[in-house]
């Protein structure tokens, strides 16, 4: 079930004008009334749907929804008890008519009285404070900041203005911008892994470096984050990281780059800007890969890649390239006879 109460904010229902001005579409006019929102084979009378996939054209001539969100060009699929909303970016205006029934949480002020804070800390009076939190001596924490259960936000540490930090997550060395997400049990800020060899052992390198994680960033849960050796790890605006992904020591990412799940990513690597990492990819260290480089699904980079290319296969090589070999590869591999 979409929107369960349980455990999510609820709200409406919205009359069709005020659900297609929250889309940014257009609709003809109608009286309908929309309680909620579900999925095309689920939608009833009273709730409204979406469809940015022509593959399930068949399922929206199915729907019972009250109203669906579309493309333009796709108006005429729309059964005649259904009331279309257009948007050239259907899935887009679906997202802020989900924020409209199903608000974010809304952070309540205050400080829970299992939580400690160290008296030289700052907490701005606006905070929200879990339980069993630990803000050490000299930590920061921004208006509107919410701090979830168990997170320890370590020495100096400096949280910005509407952050949300998840249970068990914790925080060392490091800087936040404004409006940033730490999911559950993330590391941000750790020891890098930075080590000299020696004949009796390995030797451990200080690392000295910070987490500089710029505003409207969102790590995934589980995530680890490792401070910079002699210099920074950077991870900047904008760009969302997907659960279990290891950034190592002074990495920089550049601006709304997204990094899907399990993806690794080596010391002193430099990623631009709007780049897209498939999951699992690994990427050495010491290596640049361009803005706007899209890298598939477990690939592997040994070597620095222009800005705009598409890379799959480990190691990573033009998508082109790489297809070229799995068709050749396909027809020189002849089927067993019986």
């Amino acid at each position: 079930m979409a929107g369960d109460s349980r455990f999510f904010q609820c709200r409406g229902p919205f009359d069709l004008a005020t659900v297609a001005l929250h889309a940014e579409g257009e609709s003809d006019p109608s009286q309908i009334l929309l309680e909620g929102i579900a999925p095309l084979h689920e939608a009833k009378p009273t709730d409204i749907t979406f469809l940015d996939n022509r593959r399930y054209l068949q399922t929206l001539a199915d729907t019972r929804a009250g109203a669906v969100i579309v493309h333009p060009s796709l108006r005429a699929h729309v059964p005649s008890h259904t009331i279309a909303i257009r948007s050239a970016e259907p899935y887009a205006a679906w997202a802020r008519v989900c924020l409209l029934f199903h608000p974010d949480v809304e952070s309540v002020p205050g400080i829970h009285p299992t939580a400690f804070i160290d008296p030289l800390a700052i907490v701005d009076a606006s905070a929200s404070i879990g339980p069993l939190v630990v803000v050490k001596a000299g930590a920061s924490i921004g208006c509107r900041a919410r701090i979830e259960a168990g997170a320890i936000i370590q020495n100096g540490v400096v949280i910005g203005s509407d952050c949300v930090i998840g249970a068990g997550a914790s925080l060392s060395h490091a800087i936040l911008g404004s409006r940033v997400h730490i999911g559950p049990g993330c590391r941000i800020g750790q020891e890098g892994f930075g080590f000299a060899s020696t004949e009796s052992g390995f030797l451990a390198i200080p690392q000295l470096g910070r987490v500089l994680i710029e505003d409207d960033v969102r790590v995934g849960a589980n995530t680890a984050v490792d401070r910079g050796s002699a210099r920074d790890t950077i991870i900047g605006a904008g760009t969302w990281i997907d659960n279990l992904v290891q950034i190592a020591h002074n990495v920089t990412i550049g601006r709304h780059c997204i990094i899907v799940a399990q993806v690794g990513i080596a010391g002193s690597t430099q990623i631009g800007d709007f780049v897209r990492l498939g999951g699992q990819a690994a990427i050495a260290g010491h290596v640049e890969v361009g803005a706007r480089a899209s890298i598939g699904a477990q690939a592997g980079v040994i070597g620095n890649v222009p800005p705009g290319a598409k890379l799959l296969g480990s190691p990573a090589q033009p998508k082109r390239d790489f297809l070229k070999q799995m068709a050749k590869l396909r027809q020189t591999i002849k089927p067993r006879v019986a």
